[in-house]
């Protein structure tokens, strides 16, 4: 089995041996008859510590590896990165990897050998394709772009999905959704999903696949979707999930042949969801 991906000279190599394979057929909506939930919480996460980069790893990640944690249905990355002003992932490669960018607090600089550039930043859903093969960097110099310098860490979550094909052409695709997430109910942020097709605001290229983001009201609930997998992210503040209990900051919840259950917020929180139709062979 080929490396599908690596992203730069801080998370390297590893055994290409230890990467889950590319959905196959026989993986499509898988035969599960029974549901199970594990809870993982935010201080168990790998982490990655150096001077201008704090990243904790939902799943193994780069040097740190865990055999029994290398992803759940098609979620190969769930990292939580920090990064401080001035610095950032200089240009490295990806391949045959969709990425999905979501930033909590302030901004991040894209720019990519296809000729994309600009800022992400709370309320805009950004996806890479990297396909073929694509390079890119990610900066915390927002100001070197906009004119007014800040000191502001950004905090965002990065998510890799395989698609299901590779070697497709490499893309980009940003839009704006504040609007939508000020609602405070489950919006779906990146799909490739038939059914989402006229409600997403990004494609991705998987069509078992979708992310759902909601920044919850006090007192609201949203509804889990029901899928054969499911990961849930409690990326900002705390929240209770029905059969489960109480959430906090950077805890998740991977689900399998379940879902519906239902999440509510005493103080506001925000909330990131994949319903995936597949997982990952190997």
């Amino acid at each position: 089995m080929s490396l599908p991906d690596n992203r730069s000279h801080l998370y390297l190599d590893g055994d290409a041996d230890t990467l889950p394979a590319t959905a196959t057929e026989e993986d499509h909506m898988p035969a599960l008859t029974t549901p199970h939930i594990d809870i993982h919480r935010a201080g168990d996460r790998l982490k990655t510590r150096i001077q201008w980069l704090d990243s904790k790893h939902s799943f193994s990640f780069g040097h740190n590896y865990d055999p029994d944690n290398t992803h759940h249905g098609l979620l190969l990355v769930n990292n939580d990165d920090i990064v401080q002003p001035g610095q950032g992932f200089d240009t490295h490669p990806h391949k045959d990897m969709e990425i999905v960018t979501w930033v909590l607090r302030g901004s991040l600089v894209h720019q990519d050998s296809i000729g994309h550039s600009g800022v992400i930043y709370p309320g805009l859903a950004q996806r890479m394709s990297a396909g073929t093969g694509i390079l890119h960097s990610e900066k915390n110099d927002s100001w070197r772009m906009q004119g007014d310098e800040h000191r502001d860490p950004v905090r965002f979550i990065q998510m890799w999905v395989m698609p299901d094909e590779a070697g497709i052409t490499p893309g980009y695709e940003q839009l704006e959704i504040e609007d939508e997430l000020l609602a405070g109910g489950l919006v779906p942020v990146a799909s490739g999903m038939a059914e989402h097709r006229d409600h997403a605001a990004i494609r991705i290229k998987n069509k078992y696949a979708s992310l759902h983001a909601a920044r919850l009201q006090p007192g609201k609930a949203v509804q889990i979707p029901e899928a054969p997998f499911v990961h849930v992210f409690l990326a900002r503040g705390s929240a209770e999930m029905a059969g489960v209990g109480t959430l906090y900051e950077g805890d998740a919840v991977r689900l399998s042949a379940s879902g519906g259950q239902t999440i509510t917020s005493e103080t506001g929180a925000e909330i990131l969801i994949w319903e995936m139709h597949a997982r990952l062979g190997g």
